[in-house]
């Protein structure tokens, strides 16, 4: 026992254990590959019975020591190749390493076996163990020589044995957890895997390869993902403080299809072809993105302006009313009196028209009800409640010193989710008079032109701003004249019209569309 005094032994000991921790891990990762395509519940079990039979499979190596040594005389030569026992394991270890890392990358990379569902094909246990056996035997004969030649004493070489498998028995429940819940690691460990089958199979064909090398291209790599898993890291913690629901309309929205238009000059031929094979079409994406971001609206965006409501005045003569009843297609209007905030009550058309025909005093008209008014910062979804209840009733939206400033509607909602739907008396907002070319109504809801020219960067400036003049306000600075150009995210507005200090038609063009002119 006088060895186990000598500092010499100690340090010997020590060295050896990180070489067979650091020659153990190729058989480690490839455990956890294998045991990832089990059952949960076998996992374990298969991970331990994997490494036991190493630790058994080089202790038994350990106690052969004469024998391994005649496994380094060359059994027999094909042309200048002289090929010893040796030389055959690593050869035949090393192909299977290439043909099951090349076959798991090949599956990993298509996906189908092993897409997550409750379908999925779990591998045979028999299977799984009879793989990890026979890379046990590889990788255990190249750990058993490199400790005999690291020390002389045989107690110290499976002290180092027992010692190094303990350890990694240790990590590997961990490390087979951390390889399974990322993928892009799994694909790094395959790709090492290639790399240790290649260097086996070149030093069974007698060309050394320094292992410095081979563990300086593993090392770096591993910085390399480190790094890249930090950087995830670090984009789920800022995708986490989204609102939980803006995610999930977001997820909602690229499983759709949706994709940013800058997307689509990158390549127009696989566009073609996309567009042809879409699950979902524009209109069907843009009805589901109205409906995913209509709790983030607010009243302002989707209701019917001040200056585009129609209203019965009761200080006009009751023909001009008459009229004004016959003309208008609504069938409800807010009834005033000298100015629209001087509301007496909302009233249905025939009701009204009834009313005057029976010669109803004007200051007690039975066909009156009581106005519903909400808050302009009022929610869309708290505003939809209000008019389940209000009998096909309009709502009128004031702001905080009770000037109306709109009116809500059922068909506003619905126009919110799939588009324009025009009165008879109502040209469209949005008028395609070419391919990439759109007349505009200043009016138009930001969020609804957003989805029609396909560019995020309208909302992205918007402001708060609900119509396109009031962003084109903003982005000019001042008021624009008639003519008066602006260009943003690809895209030009012309001002073609204006009226009473406001903008009342645009025209938008994209330019990467636009054709050069010749001369």
């Amino acid at each position: 026992m006088e060895w186990l005094l000598d500092p010499n032994i100690w340090v010997g000991l020590l060295t050896l254990v990180v070489l067979e921790i650091v020659l153990g891990i190729d058989n480690l990762i490839f455990i956890a590959i294998l045991a990832d395509k089990l059952p949960p519940h076998q996992r374990d079990r298969a991970r331990l019975i994997g490494l036991s039979l190493a630790l058994v499979m080089r202790l038994g190596l350990l106690t052969i020591v004469s024998w391994l040594v005649t496994l380094t005389t060359p059994l027999f030569s094909i042309a200048s190749f002289s090929f010893s026992g040796r030389d055959l394991i690593l050869l035949l270890g090393g192909l299977f390493l290439l043909l099951k890392a090349t076959s798991e990358l090949h599956e990993r990379l298509e996906g189908t076996p092993h897409q997550q569902s409750s379908s999925k094909t779990y591998a045979s246990f028999a299977v799984v163990v009879a793989q990890i056996i026979v890379l046990d035997a590889v990788f255990s004969l190249d750990a058993v020589i490199t400790a005999i030649g690291m020390v002389d004493e045989l107690p110290v070489m499976m002290a180092a044995v027992v010692i190094s498998m303990a350890m990694m028995m240790w990590a590997s429940k961990p490390l087979t957890r951390f390889v399974s819940a990322h993928p892009t690691v799994v694909v790094l460990c395959l790709s090492f895997l290639l790399m240790i089958g290649l260097t086996l199979t070149a030093e069974g064909l007698g060309f050394k390869i320094p292992k410095g090398y081979l563990y300086a291209a593993i090392g770096f790599s591993i910085v390399i993902e480190f790094f890249n898993q930090l950087a995830r890291r670090s984009s789920l913690k800022n995708e986490a403080r989204l609102p939980l629901r803006d995610r999930t309309a977001d997820a909602v929205l690229r499983l759709l299809g949706d994709r940013k238009r800058s997307e689509h000059h990158d390549a127009d031929d696989h566009n073609t072809a996309d567009d042809s094979q879409a699950a979902f079409g524009p209109e069907e994406r843009n009805m589901v993105s109205g409906v995913l971001t209509l709790g983030a609206r607010s009243i302002r965006s989707i209701m019917t302006p001040r200056a585009e409501i129609s209203w019965v005045n009761l200080d006009d003569d009751p023909s001009v009313i008459q009229q004004l009843l016959r003309e208008t297609p609504h069938s409800f209007f807010p009834v005033s009196r000298g100015q629209l905030d001087n509301t007496l009550g909302v009233a249905r058309a025939k009701d009204l028209m009834a009313d005057m025909m029976d010669g109803s005093d004007f200051n007690h008209l039975p066909c009156l009800r009581e106005p519903i008014i909400v808050h302009e910062a009022t929610g869309v979804l708290h505003a939809m409640e209000i008019l389940k209840t209000s009998r096909g009733q309009l709502v009128l939206v004031t702001d905080e010193y009770g000037m109306i400033q709109g009116l809500l509607t059922p068909i506003d909602i619905l126009e919110a989710i799939a588009g324009e739907f025009p009165d008879e008396d109502e040209h469209p907002a949005i008028e395609a008079i070419a391919p990439n070319h759109w007349r505009v109504d200043g009016a138009t809801d930001l969020h609804y032109l957003a989805q029609v020219v396909e560019s995020d960067a309208l909302l992205a400036h918007s402001k708060g701003f609900t119509s396109i003049a009031g962003l084109l306000l903003d982005l000019f600075g001042t008021l624009p004249e008639v003519g008066a150009s602006m260009t943003l995210d690809d895209l030009r507005f012309d001002i073609t019209a204006m009226a009473n200090r406001r903008i009342t038609r645009v025209d938008i063009t994209r330019l990467s569309h636009t054709e050069p002119h010749t001369s």
